[in-house]
């Protein structure tokens, strides 16, 4: 069973920055989709940006151009570099590994909380 533990999460002003990390217990080099969703207290689950194996992005529209999804396989791990935060950005997020609609792991979340 995979494990995927996230860090990096936190307080930070309107504006700010925060790069988001998740370490899998495994290697993560084979065929998959990794990403990031997040959950705002009383609202969906929704996600915010995903990269393939291959280094495919895709970001949904709210987060372009301020978020930035990475991943290093040497290092089971995948990013979120996240800049321009904004108020409605808060929420737990979460990392997915997916390899395919039957087979894919969640992490527990952290806390990004974006106040001034």
């Amino acid at each position: 069973q995979v494990q995927l533990v996230e860090s990096g999460g936190g307080l930070v002003q309107p504006g700010g920055s925060l790069r988001l990390s998740c370490a899998a217990s495994e290697s993560i080099s084979s065929l998959n989709v990794m990403g990031w969703n997040r959950q705002a207290p009383g609202k969906q689950r929704e996600l915010v940006a995903s990269i393939t194996s291959g280094g495919y992005t895709n970001y949904v529209d709210f987060v372009k151009g301020r978020f930035t999804i990475a991943r290093d396989n040497a290092k089971n791990t995948v990013y979120l570099q996240m800049n321009s935060l904004k108020p409605e950005d808060t929420a737990v997020y979460y990392c997915n590994l997916k390899y395919s609609a039957f087979h894919q792991y969640w992490g527990q979340g952290t806390q990004v909380t974006v106040s001034s």
